[in-house]
């Protein structure tokens, strides 16, 4: 098979023969060739319909006509400048009205440089050099949050890398996630933390959902302890509705980070805030963040081309929304675990109760995960290959898809 071969060389050539881990797939990763609407096809001429969706920026699909079109048109105009275009100004203006929190935004080329300057930004606001994250939580690949997760309420940083300074990662603190106690226990008893960053809906092992009242009283304790609060939207962004996490739950963070979905599903970042903590980022302020490929004109204008057509049309989130719960109804009679979901994010964990927060979602089994992932790429659908990953929907999904899934579902739980 094409897959095996070129995996045989790959391994001569790259680390692993992958170039993120996540995707050495045992015993081969399978190799596409191409990409279109809500379908991959490998280079073995297997066609395969997409719920991985390049880990959540697709919600237009592959290969949206709309914004491809709009990469065409600016690439006649050239793909990479080193100088400010009107372009910035208008996907600022889209981010900044969509979110009431954000006053101001400076765009990177991914979400791991949006939090690590998100941080930086927090630690020079503040004076404070300390940091709080949530358990399991993932906020990129950069030293100060590669930090293993513990098992105490509130935990020091261990590095969960080699290469990763001690001295470094020893100011990252954990707190569980759902646990609003915990970090109050924790910022009553340490006064040089100057933020608490966390995915407002935990995506990267999830969808893990906030309780009621969770996201409402991290806020009032991060203000009450002066600590800023920091929102990595990188997957909710825009997946989760228009302004994201904030707006759904009405709770506005300090800064909130931004990946791959403003860009269409090109290389970019951005993170934003306040104005009083933005106008700190160099060169207005004495927080240096610097990038050639920042500002890229190629995926500004993919975001654009994308957040407009969210804008114009709204049904895209109701129909994301239907199309996980018709899904998530199968799911759950199966009696095999439990389905969460929110609009087009969702994943079935085999565990029998929704996951809380990292130590809960330890709990499932995933020899049962992988022999279901197995199951559902054999019947043509492919997951996330973790039990840890969030599985999406797009736009270009239809109906027949939706159906096709569900009923890959049932054929693979109910086995």
């Amino acid at each position: 098979m094409k897959s095996s071969e070129l995996f045989a060389r790959a391994k001569t050539l790259m680390p692993g023969g992958v170039s993120s881990p996540v995707r050495a797939i045992k015993p081969y990763p399978f190799y596409v060739e191409r990409a279109a609407g809500s379908h991959l096809t490998t280079v073995d001429g297997v066609d395969l319909i997409d719920c991985c969706l390049g880990y959540g920026p697709l919600i237009l699909g592959h290969a949206n006509p709309h914004i491809r079109e709009a990469i065409e048109r600016q690439l006649d105009k050239g793909w990479l400048y080193g100088t400010p275009s009107p372009l910035e100004l208008d996907l600022a203006g889209i981010i900044t009205g969509d979110h009431p929190g954000i006053d101001m935004v400076r765009f990177v080329s991914s979400g791991s440089e949006a939090t690590m300057a998100a941080i930086r930004l927090a630690r020079g606001y503040t004076g404070k050099q300390d940091i709080v994250k949530v358990e399991g939580g993932f906020h990129g690949a950069h030293d100060a949050v590669l930090v293993k997760a513990g098992s105490g309420a509130t935990t020091l940083g261990v590095p969960d890398s080699a290469g990763v300074v001690a001295d470094l990662v020893a100011h990252t603190r954990q707190v569980p996630y759902n646990d609003a106690g915990a970090l109050e226990t924790l910022l009553s008893e340490n006064d040089d933390i100057a933020a608490f960053i966390l995915e407002p809906i935990m995506g990267n092992i999830g969808p893990v959902l906030p309780g009621d009242d969770y996201l409402a009283d991290i806020r009032e304790i991060t203000a009450a302890y002066d600590v800023l609060l920091i929102f990595d939207e990188v997957i909710t962004g825009y997946r989760v509705g228009i302004g994201g996490a904030e707006v759904l739950y009405g709770v506005k963070p300090d800064i909130a980070t931004f990946g791959k979905i403003i860009g269409g599903g090109l290389p970019i970042g951005a993170f934003g805030g306040r104005r009083d903590i933005m106008e700190l980022v160099a060169p207005a302020g004495p927080v240096y963040q610097a990038g050639t490929f920042n500002g890229n004109p190629a995926s500004l204008t993919a975001g654009i081309a994308t957040l407009r057509y969210l804008h114009d049309h709204p049904e895209v989130y109701r129909r994301l929304d239907d199309a996980t719960r018709a899904i998530g109804e199968v799911a759950i009679d199966a009696r095999q675990g439990s389905f969460v979901r929110i609009g087009s994010l969702y994943k079935h964990f085999f565990r029998g109760a929704p996951p809380r927060n990292y130590q809960e979602v330890k709990e499932c089994d995933t020899d049962a995960f992988s022999r279901f992932w197995k199951a559902m790429l054999d019947a043509g659908i492919f997951l996330p290959p973790s039990q840890f990953e969030t599985n999406f929907l797009s736009a270009a999904h239809s109906d027949q898809d939706i159906d096709e899934i569900a009923d890959a579902y049932r054929l693979c739980l109910f086995a």
